[in-house]
């Protein structure tokens, strides 16, 4: 008989069976292996682990591991393999805050994710992975890509002149193309970025809206707000928007326009028609950089219109100079249980495609 406490777990038979026999194979778990880890500076271990050990709790949570702190020690117990991720976790983490970097639930996220695709199979260099990941300086604060695929994504930000990006929401499709518009405006490599979507409102009618241009549409593009006011000085944002260094362009009247030197994201773009987006591609000027981002999950416009970022980026996939970054649910970056929304929805679209007609 089994010991009533043990850890150990029996296979399905129809799985696990010795040959030749009808006697079930018993297979143990890897033995946990604990391991004890230190940190110099009781400031930064305390950071690292998070206010009443948030961040320890999400290691343990994704890793399958116990982490147990105390002081500026903390010991994690568990199979080899995720004490060894773990560590690494721990380790990267604890050299970002070395080189003054804050430290927020979605960089500790990312650095798990980075561990989870890494394996155990390379040695191991915390310094060394801490920048492993592309990273943008800005004057206000440094940002840093915290999935493959935002990795991805920062690389052709800086290689191609058209970028499209494309997946679920909270993927930091948004966040990201700001962060590298404002990049090239304080460089000077630039003279202005230029902010644009349709006004195609989720399901909703709301009617006039009273205002300027600027009051019109803010509602829209309240998401590139908050980014610019999140990577920038406020009192810069205001000047350069009263000065035209940062533009508001409703899509409806970018007909006619040459747009250059000058850094384009046009968000929201799964709501364009096929001529709105073809159009708006058309406007790239002399020295100019255009990022085009959306969810093809969420597209509002009228049953039987076909979506212009689908139709792009099928007609302009191999052309030279454009690139496609395709995010998933796994780059999420919002609160975890977004990334489970989205896998659920995705999983329920999957079912409906396969049944029947």
């Amino acid at each position: 008989m089994r010991p009533r406490n043990s850890r150990s777990f029996w296979a399905r038979e129809s799985e696990l069976r010795t040959p030749g026999t009808d006697e079930s194979v018993f297979v143990a778990p890897p033995a946990a292996t604990p391991i004890a880890l230190s940190f110099d500076d009781n400031r930064l271990a305390s950071q690292l682990f998070g206010q009443y050990g948030q961040n320890l709790a999400l290691i343990e949570r994704r890793l399958g591991v116990v982490a147990t702190s105390r002081g500026n020690h903390v010991t994690i117990a568990g199979t080899r393999e995720a004490c060894e991720q773990a560590r690494r976790v721990l380790e990267s983490l604890y050299e970002r805050l070395k080189r003054g970097d804050e430290l927020v639930q979605g960089d500790v996220d990312g650095t798990i994710r980075l561990a989870l695709s890494q394996g155990s199979l390379f040695d191991f260099d915390p310094a060394s992975a801490c920048g492993s990941f592309e990273e943008i300086n800005l004057r206000k604060r440094r940002v840093r890509a915290r999935t493959p695929a935002q990795d991805a994504y920062l690389r052709a930000l800086k290689r191609h002149a058209l970028v499209f990006s494309t997946g679920p929401a909270g993927t930091g499709k948004t966040w990201l193309a700001v962060a590298h518009a404002i990049q090239l405006f304080e460089r000077k490599e630039i003279d202005r970025i230029i902010l644009s979507r349709p006004a195609v409102e989720a399901g909703e009618r709301l009617g006039f809206l009273p205002g300027d241009m600027r009051e019109k549409v803010d509602p829209y593009l309240r998401p590139i707000f908050d980014a610019l006011y999140d990577l920038m000085d406020a009192r810069i944002v205001e000047r350069a928007l009263q000065t035209g260094e940062i533009e508001i362009a409703p899509l409806a009247f970018m007909r006619g326009r040459t747009l250059a030197n000058a850094a384009v994201i046009l968000d929201e773009a799964q709501n364009t028609t096929a001529m709105q987006m073809k159009m708006m591609l058309t406007r790239l000027g002399e020295n100019s950089r255009m990022v085009v981002n959306g969810d093809p999950s969420q597209i509002d416009l009228p049953p039987g219109q076909t979506s212009g970022l689908a139709q792009a980026v099928r007609l302009l996939e191999g052309i030279e100079g454009i690139a496609h970054v395709t995010f998933t649910s796994a780059d999420v970056v919002r609160h975890e249980l977004v990334a489970r929304i989205v896998d659920a929805y995705d999983k329920d679209t999957a079912r409906q495609r396969q049944r029947p007609e």
